[in-house]
């Protein structure tokens, strides 16, 4: 047998043709040359895992009778020569003959088919080789390695028979089409990146050294051939635990430097192995590359590039001149008309592909770059400063050019790359930070948005000055900010004072101007004002009818707004009519799953809960946190909202266990998106205390009701609805405890504030009058009592009709008295 050290074995792909010295090779050891080319080198020592994948090969090439083709392909540095080289070494016995063909070049690939000639005496030709391997019905076995040229016809050179197996390693996924079975090779499981770490470092594993193994493989994202090279670097200066800092200042310098000495013979480092394929490209395909390194590493579609070849330089924004590097960025992706061309796009990225330097997703129509790849792209490029701007320029660029009514959907998709622009602080004209901000805003970062906007109105208020339009648009969508942070107040004095000057520099009628007046009356109902909300959305809304037509998803947005009103008022016949018309448009404009569409679906659930058909609202609020979950997240406000939504109507239906541990999970996740003292997640404490009372655990509801009602009188005021129906439930706990008379006198306070608030005839308060007239009978004023359950009786019924749960209660109470 030849010498194994004379041949390439690594942690990656076999970059080159063995090199053996003439005398070496035909004198010493007396073999023939062509045997040494074609000698198949055993895998890596330190090999670890990939069993899924080898399970995988060995259930494929167990059949026998019929040719048969494997394909490895993936990034470089991911090991697919080495899951190859195991696989024959776990194999070998089953197989009459075994070729290594270096195809790495045309060249390479005939040196190595005419060797196979040679060595069984049938010629000396690439010719002969394939003819061999043609004629012997044998289950031969033939490795092409490093098949990463994708201008090469492999076909060429695959034996035309029935018979035979072979393998191919590439970096190029297109060579599945040769493929009966393939596996993307990518980064290693944890535990097995862990163990190779070790291996090659040479340390015992122990409890210490897996915990800082298992950082070190993470922060290599789980790369074998980096894993590797650091293993090497550590086993030189044995400091496992040093690694970690030195990597973090050095590390264009620790994944670019050849060790001393390798567990094998492999001629590439991580950052040359990519360079090697970056080399290949053509400079369009290199330049989006390199662009691509500064957006976030997961998530590039073509739409961002495709909406920033939309963009129409409005006026705030920056012009054509300012914009001279993005532009011509783009300029490689449009036609000959200046329109976007699909075709060309593909073309660019598929070559790009070809090397694995970026991978696509097809279900979810996404590229990648593997994170490793993004910080060599980055570390290589000159003036990164540049592409960063660039780059955060053009996603500015595709934010501006989306649609309105579809910014939801873009600012979950693309989030991510906002985020890293921020984070790198690209050089980007106001207007497209202006834009970033309206993404956080929409994907329910509203923390993230408040500071963005802020930071952005600063500097619009010092270039544009404090009456500019697109000053006072920053500080209208700084009030939005702050009141979903729950800061109502705040965003009231911001809205009033954005309104006037709108009214003033745009007019009345301007859709900038109607929205802040629609803004305004969203704070007034939050700040408990129905009334006053309802009146502004009516005006809004007769005004966008006019100016922006019937059918406009503002125009439906404010409609379904003024619906929210009406259910504030207790008029939930009307919101409910309302939102059913609103939510029909929105399903033939926007479509069963926008996100407009969902918010409509999850308030005309809350109107059937509001008239008591408790069913039909659970039915549609599990359609829709089912539908949310998909599109916006587990963790989205409004996600969030319709899920507590849910577990109120689990609670109404008697569901109470359900509707505690559903409430449990909205209350974390509200903490985390929202901050423990923001209004929904005081909200939701309360809603948890009223699960617990309707599971009997009083003492605790009581307990959680205090906290509750004390947050809320600080946050929103002594007289707020919220504020208003935690006293009311904090009563009831009282009462449920035996403790009448402190029911009784918290109940005639919540129940004289509400009229006041709401009304005598609103919903909220005769439920509150007839929990007061309960706890009149309870303390044995019961002539009190019974006259104030007769006249909620009535009301209710008027109100909310003979067969209203409220109602029924109500009339439970008042026949069991009289």
């Amino acid at each position: 047998m030849s010498d194994p050290d004379l041949y390439i074995s690594s942690a990656e792909d076999t970059n080159s043709s063995p090199t053996v010295p003439k005398e070496k090779a035909l004198g010493l050891y007396n073999i023939p040359a062509s045997q040494i080319a074609n000698h198949c080198p055993p895998p890596s020592r330190i090999f670890c895992g990939r069993r899924d994948i080898l399970n995988k090969m060995h259930h494929f090439l167990s059949d026998t009778g019929i040719q048969h083709t494997y394909v490895l392909h993936g990034l470089g540095g991911a090991g697919k020569t080495q899951i190859a080289l195991k696989f024959i070494d776990e194999s070998s016995s089953r197989f009459s003959n075994i070729f290594f063909i270096n195809a790495s070049t045309i060249a390479t690939i005939q040196t190595g088919l005419r060797n196979i000639a040679v060595l069984e005496n049938c010629g000396d030709s690439p010719q002969d080789g394939l003819r061999w391997l043609t004629s012997k019905v044998e289950e031969w076995l033939l490795l092409f390695d490093s098949t990463d040229d994708p201008s090469i016809n492999l076909h060429e050179f695959i034996p035309q028979c029935n018979h035979g197996n072979i393998i191919i390693t590439s970096r190029n996924p297109g060579l599945c089409l040769y493929a009966g079975s393939s596996s993307l090779v990518s980064n290693m499981e944890q535990e097995e990146a862990v163990a190779l770490l070790l291996k090659s470092a040479l340390q015992e594993t122990t409890i210490h050294t897996e915990e800082i193994a298992t950082e070190i493989v993470k922060l290599l994202h789980h790369l074998p051939l980096a894993i590797v090279q650091a293993g090497t670097f550590i086993s030189k200066s044995q400091d496992l635990d040093g690694f970690l800092a030195l990597y973090t200042k050095n590390q264009t310098q620790l994944l670019s430097e050849k060790p001393a000495w390798s567990h094998d013979q492999y001629a590439w480092t991580v950052y040359t192995t990519w360079q090697k394929s970056f080399d290949r490209l053509t400079p369009p395909a290199a330049i989006f590359l390199q662009h691509c390194a500064f957006l976030h590493y997961d998530g590039i579609s073509q739409e961002i590039f495709r909406y920033a070849s939309k963009y129409t330089f409005p006026s705030g924004g920056p012009s054509k001149d300012e914009l001279q590097g993005p532009l011509e960025f783009l300029s490689h992706f449009l036609g000959p008309t200046g329109e976007w061309d699909s075709s060309q796009f593909l073309d660019i990225t598929n070559e790009v592909q070809a090397y694995s330097l970026i991978s696509f997703d097809a279900e979810k129509k996404f590229l990648s770059i593997h994170p490793l790849v993004q910080a060599w792209t980055q570390a290589m490029v000159q003036n990164p400063k540049r592409y960063m701007s660039t780059v955060g320029s053009i996603l500015g660029m595709a934010i501006s050019a989306r649609p309105q009514w579809d910014m939801q959907l873009t600012s979950l998709l693309w989030y991510p790359h906002v985020k890293l622009a921020i984070q790198m602080d690209a050089e980007v004209a106001l207007y497209f930070r202006h834009q970033y901000a309206r993404t956080l805003s929409q994907g329910g970062r509203y923390k993230q948005a408040a500071k963005l906007e802020e930071e952005v109105l600063e500097k619009q208020k010092q270039v544009l000055g404090q009456d500019h339009p697109d000053t006072l648009y920053t500080m209208g969508n700084l009030a939005g900010s702050y009141s979903n942070l729950g800061e109502y107040q705040k965003a009231k004095e911001f809205q009033v004072i954005v309104l006037e000057k709108q009214k003033h520099v745009l007019g009345e009628n301007h859709p900038n101007t109607l929205h802040t007046l629609g803004n305004l009356a969203s704070l007034y109902s939050n700040l408990g004002e129905h009334q006053k909300a309802k009146e502004l959305r009516v005006l809004v809304l007769e005004k966008q009818k006019q100016i922006q037509g019937k059918n406009h998803p503002a125009t439906l947005h404010t409609m379904g707004n003024l619906a929210s009103s009406y259910s504030d008022l207790g008029e939930y016949q009307i919101a409910k009519e309302l939102q059913s018309v609103v939510l029909e448009k929105q399903k033939q404009i926007l479509g069963d799953v926008h996100p407009d569409t969902l918010h409509t679906m999850g308030n005309l659930a809350s109107s059937y809960s509001c008239m008591g058909e408790h069913k039909k609202a659970s039915e549609l609020q599990v359609v829709v946190v089912e539908k949310q979950k998909q599109l916006l997240g587990d963790n989205h406000p409004y996600t969030l909202h319709i899920m507590g939504n849910l577990a109120g109507s689990y609670s109404n239906l008697g569901e109470h266990q359900r509707a505690n541990d559903l409430t449990l999970i909205v209350l974390e996740k509200r903490k985390q998106v929202l901050g423990e003292n923001h209004p929904d997640t005081l909200h939701t404490l309360g809603n948890l205390a009223g699960t617990y009372s309707n599971l009997g655990q009083h003492e605790e509801a009581k307990e959680l009701q205090g906290t509750v009602l004390e947050k809320q009188k600080q946050i929103l005021g002594d007289d707020h609805p919220d504020t208003l129906h935690t006293m009311g439930n904090l009563a009831s706990s009282y009462s449920c405890m035996g403790e009448h008379k402190k029911a009784n006198e918290l109940q005639f306070i919540v129940v004289e504030k509400q009229k006041q608030l709401l009304g005598d005839n609103h919903p909220a308060t005769l439920l509150s009058m007839s929990n007061l007239a309960t706890s009149y009978l309870d303390i044995g004023e019961d002539q009190k009592g019974k006259e104030l359950l007769g006249i909620v009786v009535e009301t209710q019924k008027q109100l909310l009709g003979d067969n209203h749960p409220h109602t029924l209660h109500t009339m439970t109470l008042y026949n069991n008295r009289k």
